[in-house]
């Protein structure tokens, strides 16, 4: 039964790292602005939340990230002189991230883990439940995972993290869920949360990915929260608070997502990422899947 809870209607993007896995590029560009194919990754991110009807988001940044800032404000130079050539395509792709959604910035001063980026939102996000999006990872648009999990949030209340089954010697890399079925093939009841376990001790092959939607109850949890693992305020632990209490903010679900998801939190995955998404596209996928394969015949 469907129950009523707040609809949401903002995102959060931390987006205050510094990109060291991609030195030199990252030196003076912000990692999220390092290019997909022809747009930037953090592009790809707000335009999920804005498909999912988060209209409202709020990045959270660090120095030298102002070119994040004026990616997604109007340039009016260069849409005028698109403009004057009458060159409409480039004029609509510029125009594009300008218009995708009501952009907000704030600064988190002291980089000190995921839950510190997300506590630095709290101003802005009040007492509204909130979506939460990693830049590293790129949700296919044609496999709606925020939107089903705003939809599983509304109809459960507490929070929805998202989740994918992972080579069990890969779990030590992500956080890991301890979970229950519902009646919901696609959605557990997460009993448990533990930050990059070691393989013995994982509860399950359930991998935390990078799609949060969180009920406001998480910043008084938070400010509590010591740092953990590496030394940072970790986002795990909270929502851990939250699964095993549900009378602190709680209850906390999962959706396990089976579609497609591009990492680009390393540099193979990140160029994997590129290759993909470049073959699926319908200008360029023709033309460079023949260079493709092509290449790798000439190389084996």
């Amino acid at each position: 039964m469907t129950q009523d809870h707040p609809r949401i209607s903002k995102a959060v993007i931390p987006a205050a790292g510094l990109g060291t896995r991609f030195l030199p590029a990252t030196k003076a560009t912000p990692k999220e602005m390092l290019p997909v194919v022809d747009k930037p990754a953090i592009q790809y991110v707000v335009e999920e939340a804005a498909a999912a009807g988060l209209s409202d988001v709020l990045m959270v940044t660090g120095r030298n990230k102002r070119p994040l800032e004026d990616h997604f404000d109007r340039n009016y130079e260069l849409e005028s002189a698109l403009t004057k050539k009458g060159d409409a395509d480039r004029l609509a792709k510029v125009q594009e991230s300008s218009d995708l959604a009501t952009m907000h910035y704030v600064r988190q001063g002291d980089p000190r883990g995921l839950g510190h980026a997300v506590l630095c939102a709290a101003p802005h996000v009040g007492e509204e439940p909130f979506a939460v999006l990693l830049g590293d990872d790129l949700i296919d648009p044609r496999d709606p995972l925020l939107a089903r999990m705003v939809e599983v949030q509304e109809q459960h209340g507490g929070s929805v993290i998202a989740l994918m089954e992972v080579d069990p010697a890969q779990i030590h890399l992500y956080g890991c869920a301890a979970a229950e079925p519902t009646a919901d093939g696609d959605v557990v009841r997460i009993t448990g949360l533990v930050e990059k376990p070691e393989t013995a001790e994982a509860p399950s092959n359930l991998a935390i990915i990078g799609r949060y939607v969180l009920d406001p109850a998480v910043f008084g949890i938070l400010r509590e929260t010591e740092p953990g693992r590496g030394g940072e305020i970790q986002l795990t632990d909270a929502l851990q608070k939250l699964a095993v209490d549900e009378r602190a903010g709680g209850p906390v679900h999962g959706v396990v997502f089976k579609g497609r998801r591009y990492d680009t939190g390393d540099r193979g995955d990140y160029l994997r990422a590129i290759v993909r998404l470049a073959c699926e596209r319908e200008d360029l996928g023709p033309d460079f899947q023949t260079w493709l394969r092509s290449y790798v015949t000439e190389e084996m």
